[in-house]
C-alpha cells in the first residue's frame, strides 16, 4: 500500500461508522422533509409510497403561528443556559483547582453524579422540587421573611405556586435543571485546562502585584480560550436540542406556547395526527440554524487566532 494511502485507510473505519450512524439518518430526515409521510407510508404490510410535496412542508413551517414563538424559546433558552453553564462551571472549576487533591476528588465525584443522571430522571427530580403542592421550592420560598420576599419577588405567599403551567416559569425550571446537570462537565474540563497552565505565570503575576481578577483576565482566560471554544460549541449543540426535560416538565405537547423547535418537531411527527414529513422539516430547520450559529462562532474563533 502506498504510504500516502495509510492515513486514509486508518480513518476509513471511523468514517464508515459515522456515515452509518449519522449521515444516513440525516439524509433520511432531509428526504422525508420533502414528502408527506404518514403512518400508512410506514406500515410493514402494503406500505403506500409517500407523496413528494417539495417545499410545501417548509412553507407550512414559516407560515405557522408556532414558528416564531418556538424559535424565540429555543434561542433565549440556549443563550441563558449556555451562559449560566459556562459561568458556573468556571467558578466551580476554579474552586476545584484551589482545593486539595482529596477534597477536590470528593467534590468532583459529587458533582459528576448530577452530570451522569439521565435526562428523564433530571426532569422528574426538578418537576417534584417545583411541584405546586408538595414542592420544596415553594416551601423554601415561604421560609423567607415577608419583607424580603415582597422586596425581591413582590409577593410573600408562595403556597400553590404553579411553576409548570406558564411558559416563562417552565423555562425557568428547565434552565435550572439543564444548568444543574451540565455545569459539572464544564467544571472538570476547566479544571483540566487549569492544570496545564504553568505555575510560573501566576508567580510572575503575583510578583508584579496583579490581583485575582486581573490575573484571571490576563493569564487564565487567554490560556483557556481553546478549552472554552470547544465547551461553548458543545453547550450550544446540547442546549439547542433539549427535548426530554422540556417534554416532561411541560407535561407533553399540550402547552403549545412552551414549544421549542425540538418539541414542536416531535408534536408534528408523533402527535394525534402524525405528519412526519412536517416534523422532519422542523428538525432540518433546527439543524440548519444550529450549524449556522456554530459555524459563525467557530469562524470568529479562528479569525481571532489568526489575528493573534
Amino acid at each position: 500500500m502506498p504510504s500516502w494511502l495509510i492515513p486514509y485507510a486508518l480513518l476509513a473505519p471511523g468514517l464508515l461508522v459515522i456515515a452509518a450512524l449519522l449521515l444516513y439518518p440525516l439524509y433520511q430526515m432531509v428526504d422525508m422533509s420533502f414528502h408527506d409521510v404518514r403512518l400508512k407510508n410506514l406500515r410493514a404490510i402494503n406500505p403506500v409510497p409517500p407523496e413528494f410535496v417539495g417545499l410545501e412542508n417548509y412553507t407550512k413551517i414559516f407560515e405557522s403561528d408556532l414558528f416564531w414563538p418556538s424559535l424565540r424559546n429555543t434561542l433565549l433558552f440556549a443563550a441563558a443556559a449556555v451562559a449560566l453553564t459556562i459561568v458556573l462551571g468556571t467558578l466551580v472549576g476554579l474552586l476545584l483547582h484551589r482545593l486539595g487533591s482529596k477534597m477536590s476528588m470528593f467534590v468532583i465525584v459529587g458533582v459528576m453524579a448530577a452530570w451522569a443522571t439521565p435526562p428523564p430522571a433530571q426532569a422528574i427530580i426538578w418537576k417534584w422540587l417545583f411541584d405546586s403542592d408538595a414542592g420544596i421550592a415553594n416551601w423554601a420560598l415561604n421560609l423567607l421573611p415577608d419583607w424580603l420576599s415582597n422586596l425581591v419577588f413582590g409577593r410573600a405567599d408562595w403556597s400553590g405556586q404553579p411553576w409548570l403551567n406558564e411558559p416563562f416559569t417552565i423555562y425557568l425550571v428547565l434552565t435550572v435543571s439543564v444548568v444543574w446537570a451540565s455545569f459539572p462537565f464544564i467544571a472538570v474540563s476547566i479544571l483540566a485546562g487549569l492544570k496545564s497552565i504553568p505555575h510560573e505565570l501566576y508567580e510572575a503575576a503575583e510578583m508584579d502585584g496583579s490581583g485575582p481578577i486581573t490575573t484571571f483576565a490576563k493569564i487564565t482566560l487567554p490560556m483557556l480560550k481553546p478549552v472554552y471554544a470547544v465547551l461553548i460549541v458543545l453547550s450550544i449543540i446540547w442546549d439547542f436540542k433539549v427535548f426530554t426535560q422540556l417534554y416532561l416538565l411541560a407535561g407533553g405537547t399540550a402547552n403549545r406556547e412552551a414549544f421549542n423547535l425540538s418539541l414542536w418537531s416531535y408534536a408534528e411527527a408523533f402527535g394525534g395526527s402524525p405528519k412526519m414529513g412536517l416534523g422532519a422539516a422542523v428538525a432540518v430547520v433546527l439543524t440548519i440554524i444550529l450549524l449556522i450559529i456554530t459555524f459563525v462562532y467557530v469562524r470568529q474563533i479562528v479569525k481571532t487566532e489568526d489575528v493573534r
